[in-house]
């Protein structure tokens, strides 16, 4: 463990349960507070997360998840990180890995690689997307995993709709020329109507084949269906950070 955060992402019942444990332990909450502020009447409605011989899950639902966010961000000596509380909703929802050296840090890029552009807009639609226009935002140092990628780019989050995974104004790093396969995060960029602009979607990659391109999102939970001669492109997100 270093400055809180949990790295092992063990899903046993045991250490979820520990970890629950710890977290709360630390906040100084007793579980009946700690119920109360996650919107239940009394510890009896949480008891089993602390408790490996009643819970017999693995990693815990998102919703659940949030609800122990709210009660215990920000709480304790050092203080509840998001990391460490979204660990236990399983390893995709982990911020709190360690970097590589000139990665993304805190709200920075770290010196180090090449420049690459980044791509977005201040306000974006229903669902996230944006124009793809082809005009720059700024630009960024890319992470070491990408410097040597040609075309190699960033987008720049608009909106909720992944959160928790990805945040408003957080910024995605993608690989154009790796392979997507199901699970991963992808910017795919979609022309809804013919002759008209291509909109980028962050999404998670469910599937595409010969008749449509299918991604889901988080917030609100959804999936988007795109028809085949639609797609203009479908690249992974290597991973996701803040820049100033």
């Amino acid at each position: 463990m270093t400055n809180g955060l949990v790295r092992d992402m063990d899903n046993s019942p045991e250490s979820i349960t520990g970890r629950v444990r710890t977290l709360r332990e630390r906040s100084g909450l007793t579980m009946d507070q700690m119920a109360r502020a996650m919107g239940y009447k009394a510890a009896s409605s949480i008891q089993r997360y602390e408790n490996p011989d009643q819970y017999k899950g693995g990693y815990l639902t998102r919703d659940f998840v949030a609800k122990i966010e709210r009660a215990l961000l920000g709480k304790g000596s050092p203080p509840i990180q998001r990391p460490e509380i979204w660990e236990l909703a399983g390893p995709e929802f982990s911020f709190g890995r360690q970097p590589e050296p000139n990665a993304v840090v805190g709200s920075r890029i770290e010196a180090g690689g090449r420049h690459i552009p980044v791509y977005g807009s201040a306000v974006g639609g229903v669902d996230g997307e944006f124009e793809m226009n082809g005009n720059i935002l700024y630009e960024v140092m890319a992470p070491p995993s990408l410097s040597p990628i040609a075309g190699a780019y960033a987008v720049q989050i608009s909106g909720e709709s992944m959160e928790p995974r990805y945040f408003d104004g957080e910024i995605a790093f993608v690989d154009p020329t790796r392979r997507v396969k199901k699970g991963d995060f992808v910017v795919a960029q979609i022309e809804i109507e013919e002759g008209g602009p291509r909109l980028a979607f962050i999404k998670r990659f469910v599937r595409h084949n010969a008749q449509e391109l299918v991604l889901t999102q988080y917030n609100p939970s959804k999936e988007l269906r795109f028809p085949h001669e639609n797609v203009h492109s479908v690249h992974f997100v290597v991973m996701g950070g803040a820049a100033s």
